[in-house]
């Protein structure tokens, strides 16, 4: 007798297969799911569902190409839409994962799933105002979700609007009283709005809930750094590490904070996790090794590039010359802004535009490693100034420009770029200049920049010469300074071009200044003509400016008894 093959029942096999799926069984439901495509290759439910088992098991490339053909085939699926839109998220193809939640939303307007997911790839494209609407349909649709909350509380962060961001953290934490991250993020936006004992209390609140949090010890580490308590804040990095390993942000923060403190050494090495560690950086990925100063380059040809801002590349750029000492060729490529000043190093470099093709070389290295490859500590700071120059054709340009001085000639910048992430401590409102104004000098605004607070107050201030239209590179500033007798500058590229240039610099810090200018000393070794000039507490630009006005008092004097005599 021939017995009979038992018939396939593709619904009874799909039954299983979900069932073994809502187990966690993957791999027996991917068997099933793969029998079923065997029979019907555009079957749209089990599609999706393989689709879904490749995201859970993370090859998401599997994933995603599942779900687009199960979509292609029917397209009002909302799993199959928010599975792949959160899976786009994942590979930061943000514009691709918002199209996704948006047609859920269209198949499902009252799905707050959606309205969460479209916020948080809106917050990731950086559209914070529609991320925001987004959370508030969001809450419409589920009052009492705290999740929701706390997004939109770090939305209301990057909108700077931190006593909002409060609001909607504390109706988080009414919603959800022991979630340590809304404690930990309560505590930045107390940062934030200077409400320093109180930020410290709601991180120790996050560890309290949760002892493991790496995060809230490194934002602790942060605080503690800015209120220079600074043992205290390497052992909350370091605990922060110990809990997670690969913390580039913490190592980053730990890095700059040895730098300042004078541990150069140990420092440089770590400041290489900002490769991991900043979002802005522009990673090149070059085929060519890195060089680091191990290997011997002689006879080699090296490309060194800009990576971060242009003080950063005018501070390291002095580098250029050690290494052309060591025998090799070297290519310098830097934004277009500074090209023109970069050629006056002294040195047979090729200097090269960002954007345009590169020529031939060997090994590379990123000009704010150069510290590290030559085993840079404060003893051995490079430091022959100047060693950036101007040219003859533009010196003359700004001297029949400016004509005979009328006093103390002094060039001032008072903000940098609104969009540098410390620009509320280090940029200045120009109106508490004013004691400044007062001395017989001659003032001339050195910035490019304009902020709309100060070109309404340009009309109090006459008496300052403004040239942004002529200051087409930082070849046409450092022609500029040059005709000063002294720069008083804030933090930002300005300073570090006039240090460059061996021309007299006052530079202004906030209480916390960046690792570059160390701690508590009135002098740079990076700058030999460089006076600095610290906040002694946070904020306190009124007494920063007052010695400033004091330390110039005497030399207006010696010029206007230089002019007498004439």
């Amino acid at each position: 007798m021939i017995s009979k093959k038992p018939s396939f029942n593709p619904d009874a096999v799909l039954k299983d297969a979900i069932s073994r799926h809502q187990a966690g069984d993957l791999d027996a439901a991917t068997l099933l799911y793969r029998k079923l495509l065997d029979l019907s290759p555009d079957n749209p439910q089990v599609l999706t569902n393989l689709g879904t088992i490749s995201l859970q098991q993370g090859n998401t490339a599997e994933g995603i190409k599942l779900l687009s053909k199960s979509l292609r085939i029917s397209p009002a699926q909302p799993v199959a839409l928010i599975n792949q839109g959160m899976a786009l998220q994942d590979l930061r193809r943000f514009d691709e994962a918002l199209a996704s939640f948006d047609l859920l939303i269209e198949l499902k307007p009252d799905f707050a799933g959606a309205y969460i997911n479209r916020g948080d790839t809106l917050r990731d494209l950086k559209r914070f105002e529609e991320a925001l609407a987004s959370y508030d349909r969001a809450l419409a649709l589920q009052p009492d979700n705290a999740e929701i909350y706390i997004n939109r509380g770090n939305t209301l962060q990057d909108l700077m609007r931190f006593e909002d961001a409060l609001a909607s953290y504390g109706r988080a934490i009414a919603l959800k009283p022991g979630f340590a991250e809304i404690y930990n993020n309560c505590g930045n936006a107390l940062r934030d709005l200077g409400r320093i004992e109180e930020a410290l209390a709601n991180y120790g609140r996050a560890i309290a809930l949760k002892p493991d949090f790496a995060d809230t010890y490194y934002n602790r580490g942060n605080i503690l750094r800015d209120l220079k308590r600074f043992d205290e804040a390497l052992a909350n990095y370091d605990r922060a590490i110990a809990l997670k390993p690969d913390f580039a942000k913490a190592y980053w923060n730990k890095s700059i904070l040895q730098i300042l403190v004078g541990d150069y050494e140990q420092g440089w090495r770590l400041f290489e996790w900002r490769w991991k560690s900043l979002e802005n950086i522009d990673v090149r990925n070059f085929p060519q090794p890195l060089w680091l100063g191990e290997l011997p380059i002689a006879d080699k040809t090296i490309l060194i590039y800009q990576e971060q801002g242009f003080g950063d590349a005018i501070q390291f750029c002095r580098y250029a010359s050690m290494v052309e000492s060591l025998g090799a060729n070297v290519i310098i490529e830097v934004l277009a802004p500074l090209v023109s000043l970069v050629a006056t190093l002294k040195g047979n470099f090729t200097i090269v535009e960002k954007g345009q093709p590169l020529p031939h070389f060997d090994l590379q290295c990123p000009v704010m490693s150069l510290p590290l490859a030559f085993k840079t500590i404060v003893s051995t700071i490079p430091a022959e100034i100047p060693y950036l120059y101007t040219t003859p054709a533009k010196q003359r340009e700004w001297h029949n420009r400016l004509g005979d001085k009328t006093g103390l000639r002094v060039g001032l910048v008072w903000s940098g770029s609104a969009m540098h992430g410390n620009d509320r401590n280090r940029s200045i409102p120009l109106k508490l200049f004013e004691p400044l104004f007062k001395l017989p000098i001659e003032i001339h605004s050195l910035q490019k920049e304009l902020r709309e607070e100060d070109r309404d107050a340009m009309g109090n201030y006459q008496r300052i010469g403004f040239h942004q239209e002529y200051l087409h590179d930082f070849s046409d500033t450092a022609a500029l300074i040059q005709e000063m007798d002294v720069v008083i500058s804030v933090d930002t590229s300005v300073a570090h071009l006039a240090g460059a240039l061996g021309k007299p610099v006052y530079i202004l810090l906030p209480f916390m200044p960046d690792y570059r200018w160390m701690l508590d000393r009135a002098d740079s070794p990076w700058y030999p003509t460089a006076t600095l000039f610290r906040q002694t507490e946070a904020g306190n630009w009124p007494g920063v400016i007052s010695e400033v006005t004091n330390k110039l008092h005497p030399q207006t004097k010696a010029v206007q008894a230089s002019t007498c005599r004439t």
